[in-house]
């Protein structure tokens, strides 16, 4: 066991220390655990070593599962860690429209993680673990924590002693499995040797637990009760702790990895489709980390399945091969960035990129004109604003036809001038949406599974608006989520709301659609695996004001057309 009270140092953070709070485990029984059974069997071509101890440098023991090749030769290692359990797979029938074909995985594959089978054909090692304080190994669980990191890091220099290793590691996985790997690379352990961050967050304040300051309080609870309840003695309670830490602070920072530390190469790979969930983290991720060799890929689909499909599995291979093997191949040929322009749920086309974001990009300001709820490339002259019902399921909008094809990759950003009617804050939620040349609406990929999504997503707590200088940029505002900043009665205040990156191409004739309303444009019945914000501040009237002084504006990033023998 360790102390509850965990120092919280970090640049900018404070350093009083924090209490972690715990709630009991449930049973991994009920989770369908059979219990501790060490044992080696060679099943399917492989063999496998079930339940094996491994000590952390505290004394307290995991479990994990290695798979291997019969022959026992030397072969580089990938490490699944993952709180969803090692000891079988969950079924993405259980998801449905997830996209995974059975026919993609074997019995073998742990949620979201490489599947053993197809690896140790191809001469690896996999690893699949149940961290410290999940089922049945030892201590306490806490989540993205700085004693998790610990933990990756000795288990990483374990798997690359063993007699049964090459002395290289790799880590692959998707969404937890991803997160764990900027914390560990970033710790610099000597055996890791690559990393494929598969859609993973990396500021688990801004990204998960709280949008734009607003507390989402659906899938973190789902996630909670649902996924990560199981253990013998005690897990970290997040969902106690979202409440107890509103405001950014030392334990939030404290589950943030320190990304330009991350040297190893990477293999990154998000979606424009998991809009408040993996896509900011994701791009941030790649942008942020400090390695010389590393790719970014980002599809518009659906993300377990872009994650199984076998095409994608063998790129994953190609880029372990390089690295793990040290096999000279087609990754060294590998363009830095490869997008998917989307048109929309399923349409979309691939175009190879020198960087992320596209140093082309052309921010482009669509004016907001309350009087006909428009969206102009001139800021009307005539001041107006249109008020809605704070508390109802709808709320402004505004469109924008385009007159000829337009590419928008990138980060949006709304700047808005508001007042609160009946209130002292106001939560906003603001949809990007695409219509096609008919008005109707055009759906995409959206969170895990879902086929209805927007364009793109932006939130704000008003009295969250205040900005961080020091790493904002004009078309990507960043809030530093220390204070809040209450309305007085009658007051209009400036806004800069962050809406997360997209890709879409609007024809000639189809349409933009910005939405800003109260609630959460995109509502999913209770079984729907989604996120939600019900805990707003909202009451009597949201003022939008636009024109003149007030120079509301959607910030989009034009991408221009390559022209021919460019590129």
């Amino acid at each position: 066991m360790y102390d509850r009270r965990v120092s919280g140092r970090n640049r900018g953070a404070s350093d009083e220390p924090f209490e972690i709070l715990f709630r009991p485990g449930r049973p991994p029984e009920e989770g369908g655990h059979p219990g501790l059974r060490p044992r080696r069997v060679h099943e399917d071509g492989m063999l496998i070593e079930y339940d094996a101890a491994v000590p952390m440098r505290d004394g307290v023991r995991i479990y994990v599962d290695v798979f291997r090749p019969p022959d026992e030769r030397p072969a580089p290692v990938l490490v699944a860690w993952s709180p969803y359990g090692k000891h079988g797979p969950v079924g993405y029938h259980l998801f449905p429209n997830s996209g995974v074909g059975d026919e993609w995985i074997s019995r073998h594959a742990a949620f979201e993680a490489p599947d053993p089978a197809y690896w140790v054909r191809h001469g690896y090692a996999v690893i699949n673990v149940d961290p410290r304080g999940t089922w049945c190994s030892e201590g306490e669980a806490t989540f993205w924590s700085p004693r998790e990191a610990e933990d990756l890091y000795d288990l990483v220099e374990w798997a690359g002693t063993r007699p049964w290793s090459n002395g290289r590691v790799g880590m692959a996985g998707v969404s937890y499995l991803a997160m764990v790997q900027w914390r560990v690379a970033a710790a610099g352990p000597p055996h890791l040797a690559a990393i494929n961050p598969w859609e993973g967050v990396t500021d688990l304040y801004r990204e998960m637990t709280h949008h734009g300051g607003i507390p989402e309080n659906r899938f973190l609870p789902m996630w909670s009760e649902r996924r990560v309840p199981y253990s013998r003695t005690r897990v970290e309670d997040l969902v106690a702790m979202a409440a107890r830490h509103p405001l950014f602070d030392a334990y939030w920072a404290s589950k943030n990895p320190d990304l330009p530390r991350v040297r190893v190469p990477a293999y990154v790979v998000a979606s424009w489709s998991d809009q408040g969930l993996h896509t900011r983290g994701t791009l941030e991720g790649f942008r942020r980390i400090g390695s010389e060799r590393k790719w970014l890929e980002v599809h518009g689909g659906k993300k377990w399945a872009y994650f199984y499909r076998p095409e994608s599995v063998e790129r994953q291979r190609l880029f372990f091969d390089r690295f793990l093997k040290d096999r000279p191949n087609q990754v060294d040929g590998w363009p830095r960035v490869r997008i998917e322009v989307r048109e929309r749920f399923g349409i979309g086309r691939f175009r190879d990129e020198h960087e992320w974001p596209l140093a082309r990009t052309r921010p482009t300001p669509l004016y907001l004109d309350a009087r006909i709820g428009g969206l102009s490339t001139g800021p009307p002259e005539v001041e107006s604003e249109v008020r809605y019902d704070a508390r109802a399921e709808t709320g402004a909008r505004f469109e924008h036809r385009f007159d000829r094809d337009t590419e928008l990759t990138g980060h949006m950003k709304l700047a808005l001038w508001v007042e609160a009617e009946g209130s002292d804050d106001m939560d906003l939620f603001v949809a990007v949406q695409k219509l096609d040349a008919r008005g109707r609406l055009v759906p995409f990929s959206f969170f895990n599974a879902l086929e209805d999504g927007p364009v793109a997503l932006g939130w704000l707590r008003v009295s969250h608006r205040e900005l961080d200088p020091e790493t904002s940029t004009p078309e990507q505002p960043r809030l530093r989520h220390r204070r809040e900043l209450r309305l007085r009665p009658g007051e209009t205040v400036p806004v800069e709301i962050e809406i997360w990156p997209s890709s879409t191409l609007f024809r000639a004739g189809e349409t933009l659609r910005l939405v800003v309303q109260g609630c959460d444009v995109y509502r999913y019945p209770p079984e729907v695996v989604a996120m939600a914000h019900t805990l707003t501040r909202n009451a009597g009237h949201h003022v939008i004001r636009t024109g003149g002084r007030y120079p509301s504006h959607l910030l989009v990033p034009v991408v221009p057309p390559v022209a021919a023998g460019e590129g």
